[in-house]
């Protein structure tokens, strides 16, 4: 087995272990909770969604090589659809609404919310960005 087969897998068999999904509660425009078999539970904000969706969108920036989000602290859910049973399709009213967020990977983003939210932060001063939307002129 190659070494990138390797990793493959055990990046499948830590998804498999994620504790099952018990309850998912959108609180429009603002915040999905979930909460988890194993007693966590995660109140993950819209701005947090948005920037770490898991689709490709044309509204990211490439800075010096990174891809970044900005300017989306107010950005709102207006809805969410279910996919299978393994995830939903968040709708944002800044009209994204391509990423399907599975139930690991709402998992992932809780468990690792303040660090992935820590390094965003860093990464918009790094590049003289902001969480604030532009100003139109």
């Amino acid at each position: 087995m190659s070494s990138s087969s390797a990793a493959g897998l055990r990046k499948l068999c830590s998804f498999a272990q994620s504790p099952r999904l018990t309850k998912l509660s959108l609180h429009p425009p603002k915040a999905v909770e979930v909460e988890f078999s194993d007693g966590s539970s995660f109140n993950l904000s819209a701005e947090f969604l948005r920037v770490y969706s898991p689709a490709v969108d044309s509204k990211i920036r490439s800075v010096g090589g990174e891809k970044v989000i900005f300017g989306r602290r107010h950005v709102g859910v207006m809805s969410a659809e279910s996919v299978g049973n393994y995830g939903i399709r968040i709708s944002f009213d800044d009209l994204h609404k391509t990423g399907i967020y599975t139930w690991d990977y709402f998992y992932h983003l809780g468990s690792n919310k303040f660090t992935l939210m820590r390094s965003y932060i860093q990464t918009l001063k790094k590049h003289g960005l902001s969480r604030d939307p532009q100003r139109k002129k």
